[in-house]
């Protein structure tokens, strides 16, 4: 047997050592609860039943009930605008930091650990800094009323035309550092000489750019804008700490939802077939996600071996 089949087999074996405790211990936490919330899915339950394992089978009738509830689409409708105006203000921004700071320069190391705070800080810290920041005659109003000349009294928490996108903004700089150290990451591992050769040909900085950094990074965008889009679509800290899902129905996104469903309204069936129709729909994202990505390893190891 050949010495890179031997080393082939022993890389396969080592993964599934790695990652077969690992996928064990997931399963072992996650997986009564995902056991319990799909018997409540197709059995009633409330919290004013006898008890869960008393309720009543009621099939696909709760499914039933939860794909024509005008509420529950209008709430997919309102988290899938939400995650990808936030999705793509993250990407824009920390790409575009990326750009500025992947090549070395003094004082790096003090802009990087800058850019990560919004992070690193805890979002329920997030929103009631918001909610201080946006008050109708808080401070952000007042830097807008001095640049434009006059007064400017938006109202970013009580206006339900606008509420949505005061917690787009918030999203927007508590996640761009995730994109920020995934494009890092992404323009440090691209290969030198493909640069160094266009630009011995006097290629501009533009053209290296789309025609060269930008192809070989398409693997990691698509990446950086799936992660993004996954954790934006179950963003419920900020939203709920400053709106609870109003002023009306304005910011109620299916986190919101489902939590008002299973803790205001006690309906723990509704809310766990929401939760299991929602997860099939990230199943399909992800899965989509991972066959353009393998599309895309292919196109670049095709290019590379050309």
């Amino acid at each position: 047997m050949a010495r890179s089949e031997i080393m082939l087999q022993r890389t396969k074996r080592y993964k599934k050592m790695v990652l077969f405790p690992l996928i064990a211990s997931i399963m072992l936490i996650l997986g009564p609860a995902l056991i319990l919330q799909l018997y409540l899915s197709f059995n009633y339950y409330s919290i004013y039943s006898e008890g869960w394992w008393a309720s009543e089978w009621y099939a696909l009738d709760i499914f039933k009930d939860v794909m024509t509830d005008e509420r529950f689409h209008v709430a997919i409708i309102r988290s899938l605008g939400f995650a990808l105006a936030s999705t793509i203000g993250c990407f824009v921004i920390g790409f575009g930091l990326a750009l500025l700071m992947y090549k070395n320069f003094r004082l790096q190391w003090f802009y990087y650990i800058i850019f990560i705070i919004p992070m690193l800080t805890v979002p329920i810290v997030i929103a009631y800094t918001a909610e201080m920041i946006l008050y109708q005659k808080g401070p952000l109003n007042g830097i807008l009323s001095s640049i434009v000349g006059r007064d400017m009294l938006i109202m970013w928490i009580t206006n339900p035309d606008i509420a949505l996108f005061t917690v787009v903004l918030m999203e927007i700089w508590n996640w761009a550092p995730f994109s920020f150290i995934i494009m890092m990451a992404g323009l440090a591992s691209l290969p030198k000489e493909p640069v160094e050769a266009a630009q011995i040909l006097g290629a501009s900085r533009i053209k290296i750019f789309f025609e060269i950094q930008l192809p070989l990074l398409r693997p990691i965008i698509v990446l950086a804008l799936v992660l993004r889009f996954l954790e934006a679509m179950a963003e419920f800290p900020k939203t709920w700490a400053i709106f609870q899902g109003g002023p009306g129905t304005s910011t109620e996104t299916i986190p919101v939802l489902i939590y008002l469903n299973t803790w205001y309204y006690f309906d723990w069936s509704k809310a766990a077939a929401m939760s299991y129709i929602v997860m099939l729909m990230m199943v399909v994202i992800i899965l989509t996600a991972i066959n353009i990505l393998q599309k895309e390893n292919k196109r670049i190891a095709q290019v590379q071996a050309n």
